[in-house]
This record gives C-alpha cells, sequence and structure tokens, in this order.
C-alpha cells in the first residue's frame, strides 16, 4: 500500500511501472472497507477526481476536499485478462492559510499608515509580520481582509511582509509578498515673511 500526503485542491500524479502488453485502469474510494479487488470505485467526483482518463500507467488526480482516499489500479494482460493490481492510501489535508500584505498610499513622515493582510484559510487566524528588523504577531484573527493601523508611522519608506500564517488547520512557513510604505519626508523648515 502506497501511502501519500497532499493538500486540497492539488493536482497530483498516480502512476507505476508499465509492463509491456499490460493495460491499466485506476479508481477511486472513499470507503475503506470494501473489497478493492471487486468493488468499483465510490469516490464522488465532488470530492476527487481523473484529470483527463483513468487509465493508463500514469494518471492525474486533483483532490477536491479533504479526507482519506484509496486508489486501485488494475493492471490486464493482452487477452484482457486482470493480472494484477495496487492498492494505495491518500491523506488529503486542508489547503495551508496564505497572507497577502499591501501598504496605505505614501504619507509624510510621522503620519499613521495601515497594513491591509489578506488572508486565506480558515479563521482563527494567527500571523507574524516584520519591518526587516522587528517582528509582530497579531492573534484571534477572525475577518479577512485585518488592517493593522500604526502610528505614528515609520520615519522613512519601510519594506514589510508575512512570515508566518495559521488558520484552524495548519502553518504555513512560507514568506508573503513585500510591501512597501513610501514615507516622503517633511520639507525643511523656512521662515514665511509677511509683507
Amino acid at each position: 500500500m502506497a501511502q501519500n500526503v497532499v493538500y486540497q485542491g492539488q493536482t497530483t500524479d498516480l502512476g507505476i511501472e508499465q509492463k509491456p502488453g499490460d493495460t491499466y485502469e485506476w479508481e477511486l474510494y472513499r470507503d475503506s472497507t470494501v473489497n478493492f479487488a471487486v468493488v468499483p470505485g465510490d469516490c464522488p467526483a465532488t470530492d476527487a477526481d481523473f484529470v483527463g482518463s483513468n487509465k493508463g500507467p500514469a494518471v492525474k488526480v486533483e483532490w477536491k476536499e479533504p479526507g482519506v482516499y484509496f486508489f486501485k489500479v488494475t493492471a490486464r494482460d493482452a487477452t484482457g485478462c486482470t493480472n494484477n493490481l495496487k492498492i494505495g492510501r491518500v491523506l488529503v489535508l486542508n489547503t495551508l492559510p496564505t497572507a497577502v500584505i499591501a501598504a496605505s498610499p505614501p504619507v509624510c513622515e510621522g503620519a499613521p499608515i495601515t497594513l491591509e493582510v489578506s488572508l486565506t484559510g480558515t479563521a482563527m487566524w494567527e500571523f507574524t509580520y516584520t519591518d526587516g528588523t522587528n517582528s509582530w504577531t497579531v492573534t484571534d484573527v477572525l475577518t479577512s481582509p485585518y488592517v493593522i493601523t500604526v502610528d505614528p508611522g515609520p520615519p522613512v519608506t519601510t519594506h514589510y511582509k508575512i512570515t508566518r500564517v495559521k488558520d484552524k488547520y495548519g502553518t504555513n512557513t512560507a514568506e508573503s509578498n513585500t510591501a512597501t510604505q513610501t514615507i516622503n519626508p517633511l520639507p525643511t523648515p523656512s521662515t514665511i515673511y509677511h509683507r
């Protein structure tokens, strides 16, 4: 029995070594209690489905819902007789959460800024963001997008990114995009003359 772990929404390849003269047919199952040798695949296409054909030594499967799945590949010789079958198990995990960060339009030095964080996944979220020097963690986030207000804003143009996002089902440590907050310096004070 093969063991694979994939994420919801992924398309993965399943394959075996082809023997000359053999043909192959693949089936997907949700019920582990059936006799795989005689019961046809019972997996609804809304849960998982083949991309293209389910025949040949290699196939692609799109995993649409989390859960435990089983696949069967049946080999038939040149006469059409079944001479072998293989069963495998696939664990489909919920999609990892992601975060995209956006900065506010350019502001003058000392003015407040807002950072908007758009999240995917399932609430409640937690994420960590950084300006390259300092890091902050925001917890108990229930809605997306989430707005962070920094008041006063940074004194110079600053680059922000998310370094970790966690939702109900998992943690993603892949860094997000970089959001650049442009800070315009204040003008040099000058004397105002009255006439």
